[in-house]
């Protein structure tokens, strides 16, 4: 059985470059900043800094242990948004890969644009709807040393969940050259995406049911089953009930605004 749980551990191929197609960053839009604020940090312990970025709007990243995790930002009042969490895969050209998007069936949203000094961005869907977005820059975000393991609250995984697995894999393979496995799990369509021979995301087949494809972020805490009950405390629902998995123990959540994400504890 393949090995999924990889993370964002793969080590960029110089410093500070982010080796291309490799998960470097997860972010959410939310209408009640101070709010969705407050559960998260309740959750999963984060602090909260502004890293001067206004570009769309109040935005603020979330660390633990002095290292930045996450970014959630607000929007302007007058805009309805689904609420869903975003995982960035790194390019080496945000233009480029923008480029390659709008000309293979996916939308681009916002950008490319340039983010202060850091980098540049784009935000994009795939041709079946799941939004995602590219980052260009230095690992400025998740900054943890080389060796550093990820621990209770940090992003350790993300799962493409569209309707079919195998014909969205060419769009993405495409874009970032991934290699990609079998999971091995025989009661689910499930893809490994590989770079430079590591696991470093996966691409789920739900079938025509599914009501939105889109990228779903895990994140590691201590105890699954404790952390689910504490989401439904905090205003948060329980989606998916704990249940065991090749990787490890797991739940999918909501937060109090609708935005769907995984708790996962380590086998």
């Amino acid at each position: 059985m393949t090995d999924v749980r990889g993370s964002f551990e793969h080590r960029e191929a110089e410093p500070g470059r982010q080796v291309p197609g490799t998960p470097c960053w997860t972010s959410l839009l939310v209408h009640d900043l101070e709010a969705i604020k407050e559960f998260y940090g309740s959750l999963f312990g984060w602090t909260y800094h502004s890293p001067g970025m206004r570009q769309l709007g109040p935005y603020v990243r979330a660390a633990l242990d002095g290292h930045d995790v996450a970014g959630i930002g607000e929007l302007p009042p007058d805009r309805q948004h689904a609420n869903a969490w975003t995982t960035y895969l790194a390019s080496d050209d945000a233009d480029a890969s923008a480029e390659w998007v709008h000309c293979s069936g996916g939308t681009l949203g916002v950008g490319p644009l340039a983010a202060e000094d850091a980098g540049r961005l784009v935000l994009a869907s795939d041709p079946a709807g799941a939004s995602f977005g590219v980052w260009q820059g230095r690992r400025l975000w998740d900054a943890r040393p080389a060796g550093h393991p990820a621990g209770p609250g940090h992003p350790v995984w993300h799962e493409l969940v569209t309707h079919d697995a195998s014909a969205m894999l060419k769009f993405y393979r495409a874009l970032f050259g991934y290699e990609a496995k079998p999971a091995g799990d025989a009661q689910t369509d499930k893809l490994v995406l590989h770079v430079d021979g590591r696991p470093v995301a996966s691409v789920t087949g739900a079938g025509p049911a599914l009501r939105q494809p889109h990228w779903l972020t895990y994140f590691e805490v201590a105890d699954v089953d404790a952390a689910a009950a504490r989401v439904g405390a905090l205003g948060g629902r329980v989606v998916t009930a704990p249940h065991r998995t090749p990787a490890g123990r797991t739940a999918t959540v909501a937060d109090p605004e609708g935005a769907v994400f995984a708790l996962r504890s380590a086998p």
